[in-house]
């Protein structure tokens, strides 16, 4: 069912703001919408009965994204087991999963969860997580910047991430800006005549970088590209970029990552300092 989106509620306010833009997504892309959510019990069987909870917390949901995009259909569905679990296995029949940054039993500090670490680092396609903007003081209504952020190197899962950048780009009519940071090696600080050889290195990648993204503009001319080409850590590069969009799509990892490693060093840095919504974007069908 790549036309329907996913989103895990729990009645937390990061929950709330993710059925927010879930509902949003499906009205501009013309998919349902199911709202989900995982029924655990209560620790040491304190408060209300769970189930009260939970129907509430759907029910309460499932409004919102009505009333925010009455022309989605909305369905809903209350699952039993471990959440994490429940989640990865939505993903796998559906083109999205949104989840806030995190959920009730995470600590206030935090920028994200367990859950959503998980999720990001297992799902099969694409999970967006979303932040509560008063959390992340950006104030009840974030300002809309027409454009989103690829972070893109020509690893398979980055292939994955344009993809998906440049159908919410077009689904948005929004700018796409695909942002390639190179890293330049680490030499003695006694190597100084290294300068010319980095800079005509540093032009070489610039220029294989263009050429990986020619195919993505003739496969969606409708959508403005615009690159931008850095010699910094990806890191601080995706950080720097997420200031001025919409959202910033990233792969779970790229050519620097470990074949074994689910989520990459780029993509944990960025969940846990970017304040927009982030989407996190495996291929199909890897092994998680």
């Amino acid at each position: 069912m790549a036309g329907r989106i996913v989103v895990g509620v729990d009645g937390s306010a990061p929950a709330t703001a993710a059925v927010e833009w879930a509902a949003d997504d499906a009205r501009r892309s013309g998919l349902t919408l199911r709202v989900v959510h995982v029924c655990e019990p209560w620790p040491h069987g304190v408060g209300e009965p769970r189930g009260d909870y939970c129907a509430g917390a759907l029910e309460a949901a499932a409004d919102l994204a009505r009333g925010l995009a009455p022309d989605v259909e909305v369905t809903t569905a209350m699952l039993a087991g471990n959440v994490i679990e429940a989640l990865i296995a939505e993903s796998a029949s559906v083109g999205s999963v949104v989840l806030g940054s995190r959920g009730l039993g995470g600590f206030a500090g935090m920028v994200l969860g367990s859950v959503g670490m998980a999720v990001a680092g297992h799902a099969q396609g694409p999970v967006v997580i979303v932040r509560d903007p008063s959390a992340a003081g950006l104030g009840p209504e974030p300002v809309e910047h027409g454009q989103i952020a690829v972070g893109f190197d020509g690893s398979e899962h980055s292939e994955a991430a344009m993809e998906y950048a440049l159908t919410q780009a077009r689904a948005r009519d929004a700018r796409l800006r695909v942002v390639y940071a190179w890293q330049p090696p680490i030499f003695s600080p006694y190597a100084a005549g290294y300068g010319g050889v980095l800079e005509d290195v540093f032009q070489q990648e610039v220029r294989a970088a263009r050429e990986r993204v020619a195919p993505w503009r003739e496969k969606y001319p409708e959508v403005e590209i615009t690159e931008q080409e850095v010699c910094e850590h990806p890191v601080s590069a995706l950080i720097k970029a997420a200031a001025a969009v919409d959202l910033l799509v990233v792969g779970s990892r790229g050519l620097g990552g470990f074949a074994s490693a689910v989520l990459g060093s780029v993509s944990h840095a960025v969940l846990h300092h970017v304040t927009c919504p982030v989407a996190v974007v495996r291929p199909r069908g890897e092994a998680s």
